[in-house]
């Protein structure tokens, strides 16, 4: 009889494991540290006007989506392709600032960041802030955005 339910019993104590590799202090931490990092390096590529750099911070395939006012991108160059459109030149970047960031780490693969964005521009561009939610995936290459849906709000 105890055979029959093995399966389900070893499922089960893998799926805890996963789920506690993630409880203990340190490790937390550190996923949040390596996440705050890479956003850290977004804002800083954006606030040069380099948007390619910014960029870096995604993952560079097709299974990449984000989500916004204009609708939904899929894939890595129809996002860039969207964002070099929405943001000409350094001008129409502006300042950009994350705040309020939440950073729940939901694996040892996965994490959702739950944030507000400040954007300051100057000129004819208006200054805009909203919210983003991103699911975070573990790559070879450190942490990167897998999905990304964003959402102004009328009043920055």
């Amino acid at each position: 009889m105890l055979n029959h339910f093995m399966p389900g019993i070893l499922l089960a104590c893998l799926c805890l494991a996963g789920c506690q590799s993630l409880s203990l202090p340190g490790q937390r931490a550190e996923v949040e540290a390596a996440i705050r990092g890479l956003l850290s390096e977004q804002v800083a590529d954006w606030n040069r006007g380099d948007i390619e750099g910014f960029m870096k911070g995604y993952v560079p395939t097709e299974e990449l989506r984000f989500a916004g006012a204009s609708g939904v991108n899929r894939g890595y160059a129809a996002t860039l392709a969207r964002y070099r459109k929405a943001y000409p030149g350094k001008a129409g970047m502006g300042q950009l600032r994350f705040s309020d960031l939440e950073i729940v780490p939901l694996s040892g693969v996965y994490a959702e960041v739950f944030g507000r964005y400040h954007l300051k521009r100057g000129g004819a561009y208006e200054d805009a802030t909203g919210l983003f939610t991103l699911l975070m995936e573990r790559r070879l290459e450190g942490w990167r955005i897998l999905h990304d849906h964003s959402s102004a709000l009328s009043h920055p």
